[in-house]
């Protein structure tokens, strides 16, 4: 798959500098709203597992990739880009700039226009808008199964009778429709559709294209133009399915669960708790079901350990060698592994299904109002979401926020809630404070960690409110999101998906940072200067500032020397801790406990490293991102600055709080 790079110059359009398309195959682009099915479509023409979501935002830039298709009985390619989702082409935002200047710039052979079959009045209006720049367009009706849930029947052959142009029912998901609608490119591609009544329906609906530097009401007259033009075109085109009482009242009741879970899960009084159960809820289920395939993986490593040694020696490696990359790399790497993949690998398919389910949304729209409260964007909501995954991808999410001052404060907030990266820590952390060395309660610990990502979310906004009265100031912007419909989750896709795209990329990311990051430690813990090693002198050295914190010496270097990923803070400060020049072989459960109250932690020192944890510097991929997307080292120094402030202000009220209860 490649992407598409672009600059975005203010007020200029975006240069599309280049589109790997070797083989100059035709361009076809896919364009649509957001939670049309587009990237859905996109996946299931080309077998790529591009990211979908079941929510507004996801896509910002542009995927492509080669869809094969047959043209009678050849079998041809097509080079597929799918554009960002957006709801008109006058660009209120960057995703929309970019869908826009693709569509003009690139000029594609052809565009598949995708349209929500259960909702067209609400789609139908940016395809009118794609009409107007070109007449090969392929409307596809997607999400006809959801149409036929809420007894809505779409005559697709009337309709494209009135536009002129193919219009395809189809269930990407389902895999419905497909074969038929890469007919119908090869139909447009080669001219063979209505095209008189197609160019007539182009001249109409070039009225309703959005003009800039228009005068003031003309777009909003255009859009209102737009909106009548599709309410002709669909009359008599839908109709709600006919049939025995029973049967509609069947349909209509499943057509109205939506509205009805709505009601709940986005009520005044019920989102929140429902939000807040639901987060306890998963991570109840990560805790209960990493611990034993943690254990099972670090017995797995300490036997390829003992392998990898008898290995060295029979290759007569030098045994200072063959300690540095058997208990320095190999073994960090091996501890990074057994703590992370076990939680990612159930965390993240709950979060996936939440996602596909269609509850993310509900909650970003929740969120929307405390954002809006401080002076920010509703869609800040959605790029907090993003960054439980990474912070990094939340900060590139934040391009969905169309004002710049809105944009670089939640760049610089992001970082306020944990990513993946922290969670191993933190549930590893809070299980321990719970348990006092036994059996932790899951319950509690899971209450804990939902705790903790409320208050994360709860200084972010905090936070965003200080920037919104200080950096920033200035009115906050709508956010508009259509919400989607809860849809029956693909519990396999979750998987395939939740792993591919999240777990394994995330651990590979870690693994190649751990390994490295293993050698380079293992060196500092033997390498002496004076009475010490460089470990212990570093340690020694951040020791009286680290304890204004409730924090010392090694915690402080641990986070430091981690900052190339949090991932690997933990196994830093056991190879400090144990003093022995090698990482402890597996540390789990009451063996780390052990450690750690034997290095004078106490309940007080737990609560501080769990708070620093949640507030300290970005791990250097999410810094080099700001700087990046921010535009400026000045911006990537504020976002290092701002949690780790906040976090050692935390830090010390609550060590103060600490020594005054004794």
């Amino acid at each position: 798959m490649g992407l598409t790079s672009f600059s975005a110059g203010r007020g200029a359009m975006r240069e599309f500098e280049t589109l790997e398309n070797p083989e100059k195959l035709p361009v076809i682009a896919l364009a649509g709203k957001a939670n049309v099915g587009k990237s859905t479509v996109f996946n299931a023409l080309t077998g790529l597992k591009q990211h979908t979501g079941n929510w507004s935002g996801k896509t910002v830039s542009l995927a492509s990739g080669v869809c094969r298709a047959r043209e009678g009985e050849a079998e041809k390619k097509l080079l597929l880009v799918d554009l960002p989702g957006c709801r008109s082409l006058d660009p209120a935002s960057f995703e929309e700039g970019i869908a826009r200047d693709f569509l003009i710039k690139s000029a594609p052979e052809a565009v598949v226009a995708v349209v929500n079959a259960a909702s067209l009045e609400s789609s139908l209006p940016l395809a009118l808008q794609v009409l107007a720049l070109t007449p090969k367009v392929v409307i596809c009706l997607n999400l006809i199964d959801e149409a036929e849930r809420s007894g809505i029947s779409v005559d697709h052959a009337l309709l494209s009778a009135r536009l002129g142009v193919p219009v395809v029912p189809c269930s990407a998901r389902n895999g419905i429709g497909l074969s038929a609608l890469t007919e119908a490119v090869f139909q447009v591609m080669n001219g063979e559709n209505d095209t008189e009544t197609a160019q007539k329906t182009q001249v109409r609906c070039a009225a309703f294209l959005p003009r800039e530097n228009a005068e003031s009401g003309e777009n909003e007259a255009a859009a209102i133009a737009c909106q009548r033009e599709c309410s002709r075109l669909i009359w008599g085109a839908v109709r709600k399915t006919s049939g025995d009482g029973g049967e509609s009242s069947k349909k209509a009741g499943r057509g109205s669960l939506t509205a009805r879970l709505d009601r709940i899960a986005a009520g005044k009084w019920t989102a929140f708790p429902i939000m807040f159960l639901l987060l306890m809820l998963v991570f109840y289920i990560t805790i209960i079901g990493a611990n034993r395939p943690s254990e099972l993986l670090f017995s797995a490593f300490s036997w390829a350990e003992k392998l990898l040694i008898r290995m060295l020696d029979w290759l007569r490696v030098a045994p200072w060698l063959r300690d540095a990359l058997a208990f320095g790399m190999f073994r960090t790497l091996a501890w990074v592994v057994a703590v992370m993949l076990p939680p990612m690998a159930i965390f993240f398919p709950l979060f996936t299904l939440l996602e596909d389910l269609g509850y993310l949304p509900r909650a970003a729209f929740c969120l929307d109002r405390c954002f809006a409260r401080c002076g920010s964007c509703g869609k800040q909501a959605l790029t907090i979401s993003m960054g439980f995954g990474c912070n990094a991808a939340g900060v590139v999410g934040c391009r969905i926020i169309s004002s710049r001052r809105e944009r670089l404060a939640a760049m610089l907030t992001n970082s306020f809630v944990p990513c993946n990266g922290r969670f191993p820590l933190l549930i590893t952390l809070a299980s321990l404070l719970l348990a006092g060395g036994g059996a932790a309660s899951s319950l509690g610990s899971a209450a804990v960690l939902a705790a903790l990502i409320v208050l994360a979310v709860g200084v972010s906004l905090a936070v965003t409110k200080l920037l919104s009265k200080t950096l920033f100031r200035g009115e906050a912007s709508s956010f508009l999101m259509e919400l989607p419909p809860y849809r029956p989750p693909k519990i396999a896709q979750v998987l395939i998906r939740s792993m591919l795209d999240r777990t394994l990329h995330v651990l590979a990311r870690a693994a190649i940072v751990a390994a490295p990051a293993g050698l380079i430690l293992f060196a500092a813990a033997n390498i002496r200067l004076g009475g010490g090693t460089l470990l212990s002198e570093f340690r020694a050295l951040l020791d009286p500032f680290a304890r204004l914190f409730g924090l010392d010496g090694a915690i402080l270097a641990a986070f430091i020397l981690g900052f190339p990923a949090n991932e690997i803070v933990l196994p830093i400060l056991l190879m400090i801790y144990t003093g022995g020049g090698v990482l402890a072989e597996s540390a789990g459960g009451p063996e780390l406990f052990s450690i750690l109250t034997a290095n004078g932690w106490s309940a007080a020192t737990f609560l501080a490293v769990i708070l620093f944890t949640l507030f300290h510097w970005p791990c250097s991929t999410t810094c080099l991102t700001i700087k990046k997307e921010a535009g400026g080292v000045k911006w990537m120094l504020l976002g290092i600055a701002l949690p780790t402030v906040v976090g050692l202000v935390i830090l010390a009220a609550v060590n103060a709080a600490a020594r005054l209860i004794g």
